[in-house]
């Protein structure tokens, strides 16, 4: 999905210059290390990375993050590698260039969605570590993350969605639902919660901060469907929200749903110029995507913003 990345420019900045920082943690120069580098570095936006920044920045508390935002993009390009594989979606490009294993052969390929998912913990552990060391008060910050990482990345998170994607038949919204949520949803999650968590919020409203991550990661996804909304209906390809609903009750579950977001980051007190700006670049894409819908979408007055 093509988007205008200027609420995103800054962030992406901010991610490129710490890989290129951190890739000589992965070791000597090898063609496994290369292809950490090659992978991790190109053209893509840094989407969910710059929501762990949002988030954090949101909260105020001047806490840094950097490290979890490197471990969410670590655990993202690895899916990334593993999705494009001969035997999983059999993927040439990706990110503008020639995917990994292409480049490097399969077997470096797969090394390095391990090097990548084990530098993202490492990361998690030193931004623990870190914010034990300025004064934290929360004593189980490391032990939160994991878990939630663990379930994110796992069987019930990303990998279990991959699956799903791969190996069912006859989809149903319930199921293309379970397969957004674990494939897809939890990714975004993990960047909310982390930028949450280590950014110095409530603990305790984690559960909160959850169900504006699922509102944004659907409308991001009804967002995406629509833009291939075309495409994949000439495939019949049925793994499409807006293929299974229809066009227009796709734009309106789009618009509930950010909706739902705006309401759910006003009552964690994280409302912000970048998640507003964030918000008008999905709203505006859809608006240029399919200008005969226009009228659905509510002014940024109307959104209270």
């Amino acid at each position: 999905m093509k988007i205008s990345a200027s609420a995103l420019d800054p962030y992406k900045a901010r991610m490129d210059a710490l890989i290129l920082g951190e890739i000589g943690r992965f070791g000597a120069k090898t063609p496994l290390r290369d292809a950490c580098e090659y992978a991790l570095m190109g053209s893509g936006k840094r989407f969910r990375p710059a929501l762990v920044f949002m988030v954090s920045d949101a909260l105020g508390y001047g806490a840094d993050v950097s490290a979890a935002a490197l471990a969410v993009e670590y655990f993202h390009t690895a899916s990334l590698i593993a999705d494009d594989l001969p035997s999983m979606d059999d993927d040439a490009e990706r990110r503008e260039k020639a995917t990994t294993h292409i480049v490097f052969g399969e077997s470096v390929a797969i090394l390095a969605t391990y090097s990548l998912i084990s530098a993202g913990y490492e990361c998690l552990v030193k931004n623990a570590r870190d914010a034990t060391q300025k004064g934290s008060p929360q004593q189980d910050l490391c032990s939160i993350a994991i878990e939630i990482a663990s379930r994110c990345t796992g069987i019930h998170g990303a990998s279990g969605g991959q699956f799903l994607d791969l190996t069912s038949e006859n989809i149903t919204l319930p199921l293309l639902q379970e397969i957004f949520y674990k494939k897809t949803g939890t990714l975004f999650e993990l960047s909310f919660l982390l930028g949450w968590i280590f950014g110095g919020g409530n603990l305790e409203l984690l559960p909160q901060v959850k169900k504006a991550a699922g509102h944004f990661g659907f409308a991001f996804q009804l967002m995406d469907d629509l833009s291939d909304l075309e495409k994949d209906s000439a495939k019949n390809q049925a793994l499409n929200f807006a293929v299974i609903l229809g066009k227009e009750k796709a734009i309106d579950l789009f618009n509930n749903e950010i909706d739902f977001f705006l309401e759910e980051i006003e009552n964690l007190n994280i409302h912000s110029p970048q998640f507003e700006g964030l918000v008008n670049l999905l709203i505006e894409k859809m608006k240029k995507e399919y200008f005969s819908c226009l009228n659905k979408f509510p002014s940024r007055k109307e959104k209270k913003l």
